[in-house]
């Protein structure tokens, strides 16, 4: 069976099984005619200072993300993996996915299917030592099926002084990155004292951290989150957004989410956790439909 084929076969599955059924850079600098979007979920944007272009949008697979299952993996391998490539057919080439999420397997079934060298991968570590962080790295790079990993998170960062704490585990994934295992790398925040430290520390290249208009799921509220990660990208950091959603509980705001969102200019690109098709093709018209 060809690609088309096969591809063919896994939205009509998708369909069968009601999965076809939304629980998302900056903004150019002048204002596009009338009808013409600023934004496209598949847009091509440069991350920072890191070498890796990718899609604006990225598939996501953490939704309520934890002990090695998602909402996401939670679908079953064949209509996961129809959904990561049916965003992969829609332009969206960056992967998001954690040991956490035990989202990797699933991935890598998709890049049987997808050329490696289209997609950026990006994976989290929650393990703080740095032999565990070493052996962890090789054992994504054969879950995942890679050589390379794109982008490396310490996943899930609370201590404020994980900088001085983990700098033996820093060492580890910088090692990595000359070995040319990790092309690029970085945190993911959930406290206000780790993502102060991110942006002050000089190692996290990328920062992942969770941002709407209302604070929901947020480490504080917009009005105290926003300026931190805006002095994080000025000083030449990655911003990742994420839970542009509040995992749910602003499903029914998510034009005021990305409005917001993309009106600080500063959100290089995001990642969102559908589990339906329409959920994630509805976001994409609704991305299209932001003006700032």
């Amino acid at each position: 069976m060809n690609y088309i084929d096969r591809r063919g076969f896994f939205r009509q599955a998708l369909v069968g099984a009601g999965l076809l059924a939304v629980p998302w850079a900056r903004a150019q600098e002048k204002t596009p005619p009338a009808g013409t979007p600023q934004f496209r979920a598949d847009d091509r944007v440069i991350l920072g200072r890191t070498g890796i272009t990718t899609s604006r949008m990225a598939v996501g697979s953490g939704t309520h993300g934890w002990q090695k299952s998602s909402n996401q993996t939670k679908l079953g391998m064949e209509n996961f993996v129809g959904m990561i490539r049916h965003g992969y057919d829609r332009g969206l080439t960056l992967w998001d996915m954690a040991d956490m999420y035990g989202s990797h397997p699933y991935f890598r079934e998709a890049l049987k299917f997808v050329p490696r060298e289209k997609v950026t991968v990006l994976t989290k570590v929650w393990t703080r030592d740095a032999v565990g962080v070493k052996q962890d790295l090789e054992r994504f790079r054969s879950e995942i099926g890679t050589d390379t990993i794109d982008i490396l998170l310490l996943h899930c960062l609370t201590d404020n002084d994980w900088p001085g704490k983990m700098k033996a585990t820093m060492d580890v994934v910088s090692e990595a990155r000359e070995k040319g295992l990790v092309r690029s790398f970085g945190v993911s925040c959930h406290s206000m004292g780790a993502l102060s430290a991110a942006v002050e520390s000089p190692w996290p290249e990328v920062i992942l951290e969770r941002i709407n208009h209302t604070g929901a799921s947020m480490d504080d509220t917009p009005a105290k989150v926003v300026p931190l990660l805006k002095k994080g990208h000025d000083k030449g950091k990655v911003i990742l957004g994420m839970k542009i959603a509040g995992v749910g509980e602003l499903a029914g705001q998510i034009d005021r989410s990305l409005h917001f969102m993309f009106s600080q200019g500063f959100v290089d690109a995001f990642t969102m956790g559908f589990e339906t098709i329409p959920q994630m093709d509805q976001v994409f018209g609704k991305i299209e439909a932001v003006r700032v």
